[in-house]
This record gives C-alpha cells, structure tokens and sequence, in this order.
C-alpha cells in the first residue's frame, strides 16, 4: 500500500479462524521488519503449527530462527486467507483520499481488523443479536463497560 506517495509493506498475521491476529506496517520487507512482526505476534498468541507465507527469503530466515518447529507453508494459493481479508481493507482505503503518515496507516488497519474480528464473532461482544447487528450491540456493551 501507499502511505505519501511511498509503498509500505503490510505484515499481517491470521489464525486458522481467520482472526486478525497482529499488523504491522514497514517501510521496508526486510530481515528486522519481519523479526519484528513475529516476535510481536508470537507474544499475543501461541506458537504455531505452521505458518503459511509467501516466498520472502527474510520470512523463512526469521520462521526457521523464532518458530524452528512450525511446518512453513509457501505453497501457491495457502495464503488465500490473508489475501481474501485484505482485498476488504483495500477496499475499505480506495475510497478515502490517501494516508499521510505510517502512524494513520497503523491505527486504520487495527481498527479495520478489530471490525472484522468482532463482525465474525471472535470476541465475547454482541453475540447474541444476530450477524447485522453484532457490530451496535457490541458498541453498546463496550460503552456500558467503560
């Protein structure tokens, strides 16, 4: 994605629910944004199985250095997941006028994932009102709670 005018590389990790795990925007894909993006995600949730990615060299180096048990998955269409889920965000951000900064970039895609994981019922949130609803019903219990 472009952030001013300047491609920036969007680290995402999904579990096998398809819950948006962590985000993590770079300026560059190299070996100490992808050890980032994984150290980061390792501590928000378990060690996986497996990781599915593509064929960036930087990720295999940093899969076999932090995650040397999980199977790596390059196969040609494993990360439909990821890419499915980002197809909504871009639209979601073709709309709007562009992002100026890496920040904005960061906060828009987090809270574009939180959507997306409440919509699909991966928090205790609105669940008992049906799928159209969940998103107010759970806005509403987030307000009681503060």
């Amino acid at each position: 994605m472009k952030v001013a005018g300047k491609w920036r590389y969007v680290y995402r990790a999904v579990d096998e629910h398809g819950q948006v795990i962590d985000v993590l925007v770079s300026p560059r894909r190299d070996l100490r944004a992808a050890r980032t993006f994984f150290r980061r995600a390792l501590l928000a949730h378990r060690e996986p199985e497996e990781v599915i990615t593509d064929l960036a060299q930087a990720l295999e180096t940093v899969i076999e250095e932090l995650v040397p048990d999980a199977f790596h998955n390059t196969e040609q269409y494993a990360n439909n997941r990821v890419e499915c889920d980002y197809g909504r965000l871009k639209a979601r951000l073709k709309p709007m006028r562009g992002l100026k900064t890496d920040r904005t970039a960061s906060v828009l895609i987090r809270g574009h994932a939180f959507i997306q994981n409440m919509r699909r019922g991966h928090y205790e949130l609105g669940t008992e009102t049906d799928q159209h609803r969940r998103i107010t019903a759970a806005f509403d219990e987030l307000t009681n709670t503060i």
